[in-house]
């Protein structure tokens, strides 16, 4: 595994599921960590969870025991405004999203605005009114460009599953008749050619660890590596049925660098 995997310099981590469960940490998370260290190996915590802030990230992974610093969160959010910053020359934008993604909006240079907008932008909405999406349906219907952050339906949570933004785009598609122009997260390319932009590092310089097949491991796709991990959602026998295929499969991190130290 080491001599495929010597050219990578960069590691993205899914979170939950891959670095830790619920409120603990997964077998080999901060040993893996301190072999980055040790090696001045890169690394980036991917979510497609364009609601939070990557403080709140950040806070999270502190308490579990390992100190993180906010620049290493890369949220769908951030990728959609490389994106936006690099394909097009929208300023003024209507966005559908928490106050956290309205600040990294703005901070990104970017005008919200719900008065003739160039753009709308469809994030993971938790404080989502009917208003909200009464506007953004009316901006779609009269062809403003439409973007969403990530294609997730449902959210995971520790007592089963919140609605995620694949739900409100289903609703804007049975009110508008369109589908969204461009989906940013995972496991669509756009959010791995953000953290190119982002980084520097070439695609084969990059590998993915994550332990979902349709988000993780489907950004093979986009020409990097994956590793799956068996320690979330995952299962051996679902890899079967899956058209997305790891390059590398673990049973946890722990695994992962028994098997790079080997």
């Amino acid at each position: 595994m080491i001599e495929k995997l010597r050219s990578v310099k960069c590691y993205m981590l899914d979170m939950d599921g891959t670095f830790y469960l619920s409120d603990h940490l997964l077998p080999g998370a901060l040993e893996f960590m301190d072999y980055l260290a040790e090696n001045t190996l890169d690394y980036l915590f991917l979510t497609n969870n364009s609601s939070k802030s990557r403080e709140m990230y950040t806070e999270k992974i502190r308490k579990l025991g390992f100190n993180v610093d906010a620049a290493r969160v890369f949220s769908s959010g951030e990728a959609t405004c490389i994106y936006l910053r690099k394909h097009t020359e929208y300023q003024k934008i209507y966005l559908v999203g928490t106050t956290a993604l309205e600040k990294e909006f703005r901070e990104a240079g970017f005008e919200l605005t719900d008065i003739d907008p160039q753009a709308v932008v469809l994030g993971f909405d938790t404080t989502l009114t009917y208003k909200k999406i009464w506007k953004a349906c009316d901006f779609i219907r009269d062809g403003k460009p439409y973007i969403a952050t990530h294609p997730d339906f449902n959210c995971p949570t520790e007592t089963g599953f919140m609605p995620d933004i694949g739900s409100f785009m289903a609703l804007i598609e049975a009110s508008t008749g369109r589908t969204a122009d461009v989906v940013i997260g995972k496991p669509y390319r756009h959010i791995v050619e953000a953290v190119v932009q982002k980084t520097g590092y070439r695609l084969d310089e990059i590998t993915m660890i994550g332990d979902r097949l349709y988000t993780d491991i489907a950004l093979g796709r986009a020409g990097i590596k994956t590793v799956l991990v068996l320690s979330g959602e995952t299962k051996m026998e679902d890899l079967e049925a899956s058209e997305f295929k790891p390059d590398f499969i673990v049973n946890d991190l722990q695994d992962l660098l028994n098997q790079i130290k080997k």
